[in-house]
Protein backbone atom coordinates (compact mmCIF):
# COMPACT_ATOMS: atom_id res chain seq x y z
CA UNK A 1 0.00 0.00 0.00
CA UNK A 2 3.21 2.37 1.28
CA UNK A 3 4.89 2.00 -2.57
CA UNK A 4 1.63 2.30 -4.21
CA UNK A 5 0.55 6.21 -2.83
CA UNK A 6 4.74 6.64 -3.39
CA UNK A 7 4.18 5.76 -7.13
CA UNK A 8 1.50 8.04 -7.33
CA UNK A 9 3.33 11.15 -5.64
CA UNK A 10 6.27 10.88 -7.61
CA UNK A 11 3.80 10.56 -10.91
CA UNK A 12 2.16 13.49 -10.18
CA UNK A 13 4.54 15.90 -9.08
CA UNK A 14 6.65 14.28 -12.57
CA UNK A 15 3.60 15.53 -14.40
CA UNK A 16 3.00 18.70 -12.35
CA UNK A 17 6.47 19.86 -13.40
CA UNK A 18 6.36 18.74 -17.19
CA UNK A 19 3.04 20.36 -17.63
CA UNK A 20 3.05 23.82 -18.67
CA UNK A 21 5.98 22.74 -21.18
CA UNK A 22 3.21 19.49 -22.23
CA UNK A 23 0.46 22.25 -22.50
CA UNK A 24 2.42 24.91 -24.53
CA UNK A 25 3.74 22.49 -27.51
CA UNK A 26 0.34 21.10 -27.53
CA UNK A 27 -1.08 24.79 -27.72
CA UNK A 28 1.23 25.65 -30.62
CA UNK A 29 0.77 22.30 -32.47
CA UNK A 30 -3.09 23.05 -32.00
CA UNK A 31 -2.69 26.40 -33.67
CA UNK A 32 -1.41 25.14 -36.82
CA UNK A 33 -2.06 20.92 -37.39
CA UNK A 34 0.44 21.27 -40.20
CA UNK A 35 3.33 21.77 -37.49
CA UNK A 36 6.01 18.89 -36.64
CA UNK A 37 6.99 18.13 -32.79
CA UNK A 38 9.92 20.15 -33.81
CA UNK A 39 8.28 23.25 -35.50
CA UNK A 40 5.98 23.12 -32.16
CA UNK A 41 9.17 22.92 -29.99
CA UNK A 42 10.71 25.39 -31.88
CA UNK A 43 7.84 27.70 -32.37
CA UNK A 44 7.29 27.25 -28.28
CA UNK A 45 10.94 28.57 -27.44
CA UNK A 46 11.06 30.64 -30.17
CA UNK A 47 13.99 29.39 -32.07
CA UNK A 48 14.28 30.72 -35.56
CA UNK A 49 12.39 27.93 -37.97
CA UNK A 50 13.62 26.64 -41.14
CA UNK A 51 12.58 29.69 -43.37
CA UNK A 52 13.88 32.10 -40.66
CA UNK A 53 17.50 31.14 -40.77
CA UNK A 54 19.63 33.47 -42.45
CA UNK A 55 21.00 31.80 -46.21
CA UNK A 56 24.58 33.59 -45.92
CA UNK A 57 27.31 31.89 -47.62
CA UNK A 58 29.99 34.67 -46.46
CA UNK A 59 30.27 37.06 -44.37
CA UNK A 60 32.52 40.54 -43.44
CA UNK A 61 32.89 42.37 -40.42
CA UNK A 62 34.88 45.10 -38.96
CA UNK A 63 35.09 47.00 -35.70
CA UNK A 64 37.19 48.69 -32.86
CA UNK A 65 39.06 46.19 -30.70
CA UNK A 66 41.38 47.40 -27.35
CA UNK A 67 44.32 45.25 -26.24
CA UNK A 68 45.01 43.82 -22.43
CA UNK A 69 47.90 41.72 -21.00
CA UNK A 70 50.55 42.95 -23.33
CA UNK A 71 53.80 43.82 -21.58
CA UNK A 72 57.75 44.71 -22.30
CA UNK A 73 60.80 43.96 -21.06
CA UNK A 74 63.78 46.28 -21.20
CA UNK A 75 67.58 45.17 -20.47
CA UNK A 76 70.77 47.15 -21.09
CA UNK A 77 74.03 45.05 -21.06
CA UNK A 78 77.69 45.94 -22.00
CA UNK A 79 80.09 48.51 -23.28
CA UNK A 80 78.52 51.63 -24.30
CA UNK A 81 80.76 53.94 -25.97
CA UNK A 82 80.10 57.95 -26.41
CA UNK A 83 81.18 59.38 -29.75
CA UNK A 84 81.95 63.48 -30.42
CA UNK A 85 83.68 63.94 -26.80
CA UNK A 86 85.17 67.00 -25.63
CA UNK A 87 88.29 67.12 -27.62
CA UNK A 88 86.39 66.70 -30.97
CA UNK A 89 83.50 70.05 -30.40
CA UNK A 90 84.53 71.45 -27.22
CA UNK A 91 81.55 70.36 -25.36
CA UNK A 92 82.02 68.61 -22.51
CA UNK A 93 79.83 66.46 -19.36
CA UNK A 94 79.86 69.83 -17.66
CA UNK A 95 80.76 72.83 -19.32
CA UNK A 96 82.08 73.94 -22.88
CA UNK A 97 85.29 75.83 -24.44
CA UNK A 98 85.07 77.26 -27.79
CA UNK A 99 86.75 80.18 -29.41
CA UNK A 100 85.12 83.73 -29.23
CA UNK A 101 84.85 86.62 -31.71
CA UNK A 102 87.93 88.33 -30.98
CA UNK A 103 90.11 86.42 -32.69
CA UNK A 104 92.76 85.13 -30.18
CA UNK A 105 93.28 81.24 -30.25
CA UNK A 106 95.46 80.79 -27.06
CA UNK A 107 92.42 82.53 -25.01
CA UNK A 108 88.71 82.60 -25.41
CA UNK A 109 85.81 84.02 -23.43
CA UNK A 110 83.09 81.77 -24.98
CA UNK A 111 83.29 79.19 -21.68
CA UNK A 112 81.39 77.69 -19.85
CA UNK A 113 81.10 75.81 -16.65
CA UNK A 114 78.42 73.78 -14.18
CA UNK A 115 79.89 72.80 -10.71
CA UNK A 116 81.98 74.73 -8.26
CA UNK A 117 84.09 71.51 -7.53
CA UNK A 118 85.33 71.97 -10.93
CA UNK A 119 87.25 74.72 -10.15
CA UNK A 120 90.84 74.50 -8.36
CA UNK A 121 93.14 77.01 -6.62
CA UNK A 122 96.71 77.22 -7.90
CA UNK A 123 99.76 78.59 -6.38
CA UNK A 124 99.55 80.49 -9.59
CA UNK A 125 95.86 81.06 -10.29
CA UNK A 126 93.30 79.11 -10.76
CA UNK A 127 92.36 76.10 -13.52
CA UNK A 128 88.98 74.94 -14.81
CA UNK A 129 88.63 70.97 -15.09
CA UNK A 130 86.05 69.75 -17.86
CA UNK A 131 85.32 65.88 -17.20
CA UNK A 132 84.58 63.94 -20.85
CA UNK A 133 82.55 60.62 -20.20
CA UNK A 134 84.33 58.18 -23.16
CA UNK A 135 82.03 55.33 -22.54
CA UNK A 136 79.94 53.63 -19.73
CA UNK A 137 79.73 49.52 -18.72
CA UNK A 138 76.40 47.97 -17.19
CA UNK A 139 76.08 44.33 -16.17
CA UNK A 140 72.56 44.11 -17.53
CA UNK A 141 69.50 45.11 -15.81
CA UNK A 142 66.13 43.90 -16.78
CA UNK A 143 62.79 45.69 -16.23
CA UNK A 144 58.97 44.73 -17.06
CA UNK A 145 56.99 47.16 -17.92
CA UNK A 146 53.16 46.73 -18.78
CA UNK A 147 50.86 48.35 -21.04
CA UNK A 148 47.49 48.72 -22.46
CA UNK A 149 44.86 49.11 -23.00
CA UNK A 150 46.06 49.79 -26.55
CA UNK A 151 43.16 50.53 -29.02
CA UNK A 152 43.33 49.37 -32.38
CA UNK A 153 40.89 47.90 -35.16
CA UNK A 154 40.10 44.48 -36.72
CA UNK A 155 38.76 43.05 -40.27
CA UNK A 156 37.39 39.62 -40.84
CA UNK A 157 35.48 37.48 -44.23
CA UNK A 158 34.51 34.18 -43.48
CA UNK A 159 32.31 31.37 -45.18
CA UNK A 160 30.12 28.78 -44.27
CA UNK A 161 30.78 25.11 -44.89
CA UNK A 162 27.91 22.94 -43.87
CA UNK A 163 24.45 23.60 -41.96
CA UNK A 164 22.28 21.73 -39.77
CA UNK A 165 19.14 22.85 -38.17
CA UNK A 166 20.52 26.02 -36.12
CA UNK A 167 24.06 25.31 -36.37
CA UNK A 168 26.56 26.02 -39.18
CA UNK A 169 30.40 25.30 -39.86
CA UNK A 170 32.60 27.73 -41.63
CA UNK A 171 35.87 29.48 -41.34
CA UNK A 172 37.15 33.02 -40.62
CA UNK A 173 40.22 34.82 -41.74
CA UNK A 174 41.18 37.88 -39.63
CA UNK A 175 43.36 40.62 -39.57
CA UNK A 176 43.94 43.19 -36.64
CA UNK A 177 45.95 46.19 -36.26
CA UNK A 178 47.05 47.37 -32.78
CA UNK A 179 49.61 49.78 -32.14
CA UNK A 180 51.44 49.55 -28.87
CA UNK A 181 53.90 51.72 -26.80
CA UNK A 182 56.14 50.71 -23.69
CA UNK A 183 58.74 53.50 -21.95
CA UNK A 184 61.23 52.09 -19.08
CA UNK A 185 62.31 54.22 -16.16
CA UNK A 186 64.41 52.13 -14.64
CA UNK A 187 67.85 53.75 -13.03
CA UNK A 188 70.90 51.42 -13.59
CA UNK A 189 74.20 51.43 -11.78
CA UNK A 190 77.97 51.51 -14.43
CA UNK A 191 80.80 51.79 -14.48
CA UNK A 192 82.26 55.13 -15.94
CA UNK A 193 85.31 55.57 -17.92
CA UNK A 194 85.95 59.39 -17.73
CA UNK A 195 88.75 61.89 -18.98
CA UNK A 196 89.36 65.11 -17.16
CA UNK A 197 90.96 67.84 -18.87
CA UNK A 198 92.25 70.92 -16.65
CA UNK A 199 92.73 74.35 -18.75
CA UNK A 200 94.04 77.38 -17.21
CA UNK A 201 92.95 80.93 -16.30
CA UNK A 202 95.11 84.02 -16.54
CA UNK A 203 96.92 85.18 -13.71
CA UNK A 204 94.94 88.68 -13.27
CA UNK A 205 91.91 86.66 -14.15
CA UNK A 206 89.30 85.39 -11.40
CA UNK A 207 86.54 82.56 -12.66
CA UNK A 208 83.34 84.23 -12.36
CA UNK A 209 80.46 82.49 -10.19
CA UNK A 210 79.01 81.36 -8.52
CA UNK A 211 77.95 78.62 -11.38
CA UNK A 212 76.56 77.99 -13.82
CA UNK A 213 78.56 79.90 -15.76
CA UNK A 214 78.31 81.20 -19.45
CA UNK A 215 80.71 83.98 -21.21
CA UNK A 216 80.07 86.03 -23.86
CA UNK A 217 81.45 85.28 -27.54
CA UNK A 218 82.51 89.02 -28.04
CA UNK A 219 86.12 88.44 -26.03
CA UNK A 220 85.09 90.84 -23.53
CA UNK A 221 84.79 88.57 -20.60
CA UNK A 222 86.90 86.15 -18.00
CA UNK A 223 89.17 84.50 -20.29
CA UNK A 224 90.54 80.84 -20.04
CA UNK A 225 92.88 78.78 -22.58
CA UNK A 226 91.99 77.11 -25.29
CA UNK A 227 93.93 74.02 -24.79
CA UNK A 228 93.68 72.15 -21.94
CA UNK A 229 97.41 71.48 -20.00
CA UNK A 230 97.15 68.17 -19.02
CA UNK A 231 94.48 65.68 -18.84
CA UNK A 232 93.64 61.96 -16.73
CA UNK A 233 92.30 59.38 -17.61
CA UNK A 234 89.71 57.37 -14.52
CA UNK A 235 87.43 54.58 -14.22
CA UNK A 236 84.21 55.42 -11.45
CA UNK A 237 81.27 54.20 -10.52
CA UNK A 238 77.83 56.34 -11.95
CA UNK A 239 74.64 55.65 -12.90
CA UNK A 240 72.23 55.41 -15.94
CA UNK A 241 69.02 57.11 -15.37
CA UNK A 242 66.69 58.64 -18.48
CA UNK A 243 64.29 56.15 -20.78
CA UNK A 244 63.84 53.61 -23.08
CA UNK A 245 60.65 53.35 -25.12
CA UNK A 246 59.48 50.69 -27.19
CA UNK A 247 57.06 51.86 -30.40
CA UNK A 248 55.53 49.12 -31.96
CA UNK A 249 52.83 47.88 -33.84
CA UNK A 250 51.33 44.64 -34.30
CA UNK A 251 49.64 43.60 -37.80
CA UNK A 252 47.99 40.00 -37.14
CA UNK A 253 46.25 37.29 -39.00
CA UNK A 254 44.32 34.78 -38.05
CA UNK A 255 43.00 31.86 -39.94
CA UNK A 256 40.75 28.43 -38.37
CA UNK A 257 37.21 27.16 -38.45
CA UNK A 258 34.35 28.46 -36.67
CA UNK A 259 30.89 26.95 -35.59
CA UNK A 260 27.63 29.38 -35.71
CA UNK A 261 24.59 28.88 -33.56
CA UNK A 262 21.28 30.56 -33.86
CA UNK A 263 20.00 30.97 -30.93
CA UNK A 264 16.98 32.75 -31.92
CA UNK A 265 15.49 34.91 -34.60
CA UNK A 266 17.60 37.94 -33.32
CA UNK A 267 20.84 36.28 -31.64
CA UNK A 268 23.59 34.28 -32.70
CA UNK A 269 26.95 33.04 -30.97
CA UNK A 270 29.99 31.94 -32.62
CA UNK A 271 33.05 29.98 -31.33
CA UNK A 272 36.29 29.93 -33.32
CA UNK A 273 40.15 28.64 -32.54
CA UNK A 274 43.42 28.16 -35.11
CA UNK A 275 46.61 29.17 -35.66
CA UNK A 276 47.69 33.03 -35.80
CA UNK A 277 50.64 34.53 -37.20
CA UNK A 278 51.84 38.53 -35.71
CA UNK A 279 54.56 40.54 -38.06
CA UNK A 280 56.04 43.24 -35.57
CA UNK A 281 57.12 46.63 -36.18
CA UNK A 282 58.97 48.39 -33.90
CA UNK A 283 61.60 51.79 -32.67
CA UNK A 284 63.65 51.49 -30.07
CA UNK A 285 64.37 54.68 -28.72
CA UNK A 286 66.73 55.82 -25.44
CA UNK A 287 67.56 59.15 -24.11
CA UNK A 288 69.52 58.76 -21.28
CA UNK A 289 72.11 60.60 -18.71
CA UNK A 290 75.49 58.68 -17.42
CA UNK A 291 76.23 60.71 -13.94
CA UNK A 292 79.18 60.32 -11.91
CA UNK A 293 79.10 62.92 -8.96
CA UNK A 294 78.21 66.18 -10.10
CA UNK A 295 78.59 65.55 -13.99
CA UNK A 296 76.37 64.07 -16.34
CA UNK A 297 77.25 62.80 -20.14
CA UNK A 298 73.75 62.14 -22.28
CA UNK A 299 73.37 59.45 -24.71
CA UNK A 300 70.38 59.24 -26.78
CA UNK A 301 69.51 57.49 -29.87
CA UNK A 302 67.47 55.07 -32.03
CA UNK A 303 67.23 51.96 -34.21
CA UNK A 304 64.14 50.03 -35.90
CA UNK A 305 63.52 45.75 -36.19
CA UNK A 306 60.87 43.55 -37.51
CA UNK A 307 59.96 40.71 -36.08
CA UNK A 308 57.83 37.59 -36.87
CA UNK A 309 55.93 35.62 -34.14
CA UNK A 310 53.66 32.57 -34.00
CA UNK A 311 51.14 30.86 -32.32
CA UNK A 312 46.91 30.59 -32.09
CA UNK A 313 43.76 32.03 -31.36
CA UNK A 314 40.71 30.98 -29.74
CA UNK A 315 37.83 33.53 -29.88
CA UNK A 316 34.18 33.87 -28.97
CA UNK A 317 31.47 36.29 -30.59
CA UNK A 318 27.83 37.38 -29.65
CA UNK A 319 25.94 38.67 -32.70
CA UNK A 320 22.67 40.58 -32.50
CA UNK A 321 20.28 40.38 -36.13
CA UNK A 322 19.46 44.16 -36.47
CA UNK A 323 16.40 42.54 -38.95
CA UNK A 324 14.43 39.78 -39.32
CA UNK A 325 15.52 39.03 -42.67
CA UNK A 326 17.40 36.22 -45.01
CA UNK A 327 20.53 38.74 -44.99
CA UNK A 328 20.40 41.05 -41.84
CA UNK A 329 22.78 43.66 -40.61
CA UNK A 330 24.73 42.36 -37.05
CA UNK A 331 26.07 43.86 -34.27
CA UNK A 332 28.61 42.16 -32.84
CA UNK A 333 30.73 42.00 -29.68
CA UNK A 334 33.86 39.85 -29.42
CA UNK A 335 36.54 38.39 -27.01
CA UNK A 336 40.31 36.86 -28.45
CA UNK A 337 42.86 35.43 -27.29
CA UNK A 338 45.98 35.48 -28.65
CA UNK A 339 49.13 33.64 -27.88
CA UNK A 340 51.96 34.82 -30.36
CA UNK A 341 55.20 34.57 -27.91
CA UNK A 342 57.62 37.26 -28.40
CA UNK A 343 58.98 39.67 -30.49
CA UNK A 344 62.52 41.09 -29.48
CA UNK A 345 64.05 43.88 -30.72
CA UNK A 346 67.95 44.20 -30.19
CA UNK A 347 70.76 46.28 -30.93
CA UNK A 348 74.28 47.40 -29.84
CA UNK A 349 73.78 45.32 -26.06
CA UNK A 350 70.02 47.47 -26.21
CA UNK A 351 67.14 45.02 -25.89
CA UNK A 352 63.78 45.30 -25.78
CA UNK A 353 61.11 42.25 -25.52
CA UNK A 354 57.29 42.22 -26.53
CA UNK A 355 55.42 39.90 -25.00
CA UNK A 356 52.27 38.56 -26.75
CA UNK A 357 51.74 35.10 -24.99
CA UNK A 358 48.91 35.96 -23.56
CA UNK A 359 47.37 38.63 -25.68
CA UNK A 360 43.19 39.11 -24.20
CA UNK A 361 41.29 41.70 -27.48
CA UNK A 362 38.12 43.08 -26.69
CA UNK A 363 36.05 44.20 -30.07
CA UNK A 364 33.08 45.11 -31.18
CA UNK A 365 31.60 46.50 -34.73
CA UNK A 366 29.59 45.81 -37.55
CA UNK A 367 28.76 42.52 -39.32
CA UNK A 368 27.37 41.39 -43.41
CA UNK A 369 26.32 38.34 -44.65
CA UNK A 370 25.48 37.80 -47.99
Amino acid sequence: MRNRINTQVRVAVATGAWLPLLTGMTLSAHADINLSEQEAFDRYFRLPTTSQLSDWNQHFSMGAAVGFNISAKFNESGVFNLPGGGLANGVYDDGYVHLDNSGDTQYTSNWGYQNASQVQNTPTGQQVVMHDTTSYQTAGSASEVNGGPFPGFELDYGGSLHQWQNFRLGWDLGFDLVPMSFTDHAMMTATVNQSAYTFNVPANVVVPGPPPYQGPTSGNGALLSTEYSSSTNSVTSGTVSGSRSLEAILYGLRLGPTLYWDISRNWSVSLGAGPALGIVSGEYKYNEVIMTGSSGAPSSGSFNGLDLVFGGDVNATLLYHTADSARPVDLYLSAQYFNLGSADFNQGGRDAKLDLSGQIYISAGVNWAF
